[in-house]
């Protein structure tokens, strides 16, 4: 018995961080998931097993709880809310070649097997209600790897070969208890071998972590005044430009909301950006690689924009020579954005609620109905929620049809509400007009002639507005206040 806890004081003398023996006594795995009752049921089934389960909304958190806790296995989501799964699996299993790591759909990324794999599965079929001997449905899962991230033979196995080595080691120093010298030699010989092993783990991790970084959308350069602070991160989409705190929160809910299938209704002033931010929606969704209908509510006449919507037959009406399709039946498995929601007639509301509740149109002229898969989602600039709350001539919005539209709403922030944005703003519109004609700058005056103007436009004003000083400044490179020129902006 003595020969036994000498050999294990070794053990926890060469291995930085957790011993082995508590590592594997405390069966500790990491739930990533953004679904707070997904997390609760498994925690249930897992606790029931014996397992101590650290809970993570997204990747960041999920980070920090390996970090702390190296655990023995992780469950991440399909889906987090700031980093892609995908690219997120395989920076873990760069730093953490030996841990566990499975899908909570039940793939597995191929890497190393827990020998309580066969718990963690039947937990999850458990959550799922899945057969308890269906292997088919749990079946592997390959986890592509990003361009740029290194993963040589040696560096992908280097931490799996850490616990053979130890217990090798732990039988040779029980073996050799009774001679000291030995002993000695043998702590010596573990240790230079640890150390040299976590030199290339640290090594390894410490590029891994900037991999991390890239996902998480750090930005560690402080550029200028419009740039989020050295070491802030925020998950940055291509298409929400700007660091301050409403474009991060706004950030976080198009994450958040993408993936599912929910109605969303977009509010915020004219010019802020309310299309660009139904883009990023459709481009994060699973419907992505479908269509992306655009309907603009208020361009089209009243007496037209039903069959616009819905189609009509041949015959429906005077003009109507051939049968067509409407936009709703255009945009079959994808996504389609109704903006200026608040310009559609009432008698149009009425049919249009009827489609989101049931998922069934049907054509104008036509007695046949066909069901559509489509997402919805709505814009407006108008105070959608008063307008449907109203009493007599002043409601011209349905209380029903809002907030079946309503589902999750987003608010996008005027431009005099982040003007903390406006130089990144303003170096984003020059940037993508020196595509077409010489890259431009603004000189100090014109930034702060800029950021004097309210914006009432909002962000497609700053757009004209750096056009139109770019084409006054001629063959000259930089943009003068004298050629920031602003019209007065009537109601858009």
């Amino acid at each position: 018995m003595n020969e036994m806890n000498a050999g294990r004081d070794v053990i926890r003398d060469t291995i930085s961080g957790p011993s082995v023996v508590d590592m594997v006594a405390t069966r500790t795995v990491v739930l990533a998931s953004a679904d707070a009752g997904l997390r609760q049921r498994l925690k249930k089934s897992l606790t029931g097993l014996r397992w101590q389960v650290r809970e993570a909304g997204g990747g960041a958190e999920a980070m920090a709880q390996l970090e702390e806790s190296r655990p023995e296995a992780l469950l991440v989501d399909s889906w987090l809310p700031d980093l892609e799964v995908g690219e997120f699996a395989s920076v873990i299993r760069m730093m953490y070649p030996a841990m566990e790591l499975l899908r909570v759909d039940g793939g597995a990324d191929g890497g190393a097997r827990s020998p309580r794999r066969n718990e963690l599965l039947h937990a999850l079929r458990e959550v799922q209600d899945a057969p308890l001997n269906d292997t088919a449905a749990w079946s592997t899962a390959a986890v592509a790897i990003p361009r740029g991230l290194p993963r040589s033979a040696e560096s992908a196995n280097l931490r799996s070969f850490v616990l053979p080595e130890v217990r090798a080691n732990q039988g040779g120093v029980e073996r050799s208890a009774q001679r000291e010298d030995e002993r000695v030699d043998s702590r010596k010989e573990v240790r230079s071998s640890d150390s040299r092993l976590n030199g290339q783990l640290d090594g390894r991790q410490d590029a891994a972590r900037q991999a991390l970084s890239v996902l998480l959308g750090r930005d560690e350069q402080v550029r200028r005044d419009g740039s989020i602070a050295q070491g802030q991160a925020f998950a940055a989409l291509p298409e929400m430009v700007g660091a301050s705190e409403s474009m991060r929160e706004l950030t976080r809910l198009i994450r958040l909301v993408a993936p599912r299938s929910s109605t969303v209704l977009i509010e915020g002033e004219t010019g802020t950006g309310k299309e660009v931010v139904a883009k990023a929606v459709h481009r994060l969704s699973a419907r992505s690689g479908k269509p992306f209908v655009v309907l603009n509510c208020a361009a089209i006449p009243e007496a037209l924009l039903e069959a616009e919507l819905f189609g009509h037959t041949r015959g429906a009406f005077t003009g109507a020579v051939h049968s067509r399709t409407g936009r709703i039946e255009a945009a079959h498995g994808g996504t389609l954005f109704l903006d200026e929601i608040g310009e559609m007639p009432l008698a149009l509301q009425a049919k249009m609620l009827r489609f989101l509740e049931c998922g069934e149109l049907q054509r104008v002229g036509d007695n046949e109905t066909m069901r559509v898969d489509v997402r919805v989602i709505a814009a407006t600039h108008q105070p959608l929620e008063k307008l449907a709350s109203s009493v007599g001539a002043e409601r011209t919005f349905r209380l029903d049809l809002y907030h079946r539209l309503a589902v999750f709403p987003v608010d996008v922030p005027a431009l005099r509400d982040r003007m903390e944005d406006l130089n990144l703003l303003a170096d984003y519109f020059l940037e993508q007009m020196g595509k077409e004609m010489p890259r431009k700058r603004l000189t100090i005056e014109a930034e702060a002639k800029l950021h004097e103007h309210h914006w009432p436009g909002n962000v497609r004003e700053l757009m004209h507005v750096l056009e139109r000083g770019a084409i006054l400044a001629g063959d000259r490179m930089e943009i003068d206040a004298d050629e920031i020129r602003y019209r007065r902006q009537g109601r858009g």
